[in-house]
């Protein structure tokens, strides 16, 4: 009998997108004579009944196209914002599910994403998930598409202020993508040759930032690049948020739970923009001027790499394979040079974060970059 499947693309937009749907809408109808529908905007677009059938003409001419043809949204089945009201709409998308008579549903996405795809797998649906996200913090998955990317836009755009920081001895901060793991930054640093790159997973301190700029300039280099990721944060900061987070998981009571989580959210708020204060407390430090770039959602627009069209691809027709073997509850993974089918349990909840042994840190530090520790 035909299989029908449902597709769905949540939070962030993300390079390779189109791609990945393309693939995998293609293989499921002409290789395996599936019936394949899209769900718009996400979690939301599956709640509501907003659908678009993903026939031939659908998919055709998207493989280059940035963003994604279903729309998305960071909405969650059971926390969505219906009427002025927050609801939980898992019984709605579970009758959705079955109002269509769909086999399985694929839901491509971050983090979050396979975190709410997990939630609609406990609740019965067959499920199966692909990892996007340019910041490549999926676990147990080498690689994220949308990544390459944005790794390629976030270096041109370094590349493109060294000549202005040369030109006017400046130093120029520059803020990448990157809430909780520093792959982006990193990365870009590297090709780029930022003179320091700061990660979420390296704590720094201002002063050896302003230290090893000034040894810079005593060396005759007249200008620095500094790389950020949006998550960095000073030692003082991760003391602070560690504490929380040790209250947070160690609370014995539902009202202190909430009071720490409540400051870890207004924590968080505030260090949105954290950048700024950070250059003006270099130029205070080392008496010359800077700057501050925020590439914001520069990193994510556009059409996807070569590479990023590829893997999309790849992850889109292996995931029309995992669907006709019936195999659910997985998410596509690459290990090494072959992709996986991991446990979404496995996956959901978790992050990538850059191992402190890195090649590339390791790489970064022999060259003389400076990681603010």
């Amino acid at each position: 009998m035909t299989q029908h499947i449902g597709v769905l693309t949540s939070g962030g937009d993300c390079p390779g997108l189109n791609a990945a749907i393309r693939g995998l809408g293609k293989v499921a109808r002409e290789h395996y004579g599936m019936r394949v529908m899209g769900f718009l905007n996400g979690f939301r677009g599956l709640a509501q009944d907003q659908t678009v059938e993903l026939d031939g003409a659908k998919l055709s001419g998207i493989l280059t196209d940035g963003g994604t043809i279903l729309g998305t949204s960071r909405d969650k089945p059971h926390r969505m914002s219906i009427g002025g009201k927050e609801l939980d709409m898992t019984d709605a998308i579970i009758a959705t599910y079955h109002r269509h008579h769909l086999d399985a549903l694929v839901c491509m996405g971050g983090g979050g994403t396979q975190k709410n795809a997990l939630r609609l797998a406990e609740a019965g649906l067959n499920v199966v998930t692909l990892p996007k996200t340019i910041d490549n913090d999926i676990a147990l998955t080498d690689r994220t598409f949308g990544f390459d990317t944005a790794l390629q836009i976030a270096t041109e755009a370094i590349d493109r202020l060294h000549s202005t920081a040369t030109s006017h001895e400046r130093i120029i901060v520059v803020e990448v993508m990157g809430h909780r793991a520093g792959w982006l930054a990193v990365a870009a640093g590297i090709a780029g040759g930022a003179d320091v790159i700061l990660l979420p997973e390296i704590p720094y301190d201002v002063e050896k930032i302003a230290s090893a700029i000034r040894r810079r300039t005593q060396s005759g280099k007249r200008f620095s690049i500094v790389v950020v990721a949006e998550g960095a944060m000073s030692m003082d900061d991760a003391r602070l948020v560690q504490g929380l987070v040790q209250v947070r998981d160690a609370a014995d009571t539902k009202p202190r739970r909430i009071e720490a989580k409540d400051k870890l959210r207004k924590f968080h708020d505030a260090h949105v923009g954290h950048t700024i204060g950070l250059t003006r407390a270099l130029e205070q430090l080392t008496g010359q001027e800077s700057r501050l770039t925020i590439l914001g959602h520069l990193q994510r627009g556009g059409t996807p790499s070569a590479a990023d069209r590829v893997f999309a691809t790849w992850l889109g027709t292996e995931c029309a394979a995992a669907l006709d073997e019936k195999q659910y509850g997985v998410m596509l993974a690459l290990q090494g040079t072959t992709l996986k089918r991991v446990p979404l349990a496995e996956v959901a909840g978790r992050i990538r974060q850059v191992p402190l042994d890195h090649p590339l840190i390791i790489s970064g530090r022999r060259v003389g970059t400076a990681f603010g520790d």
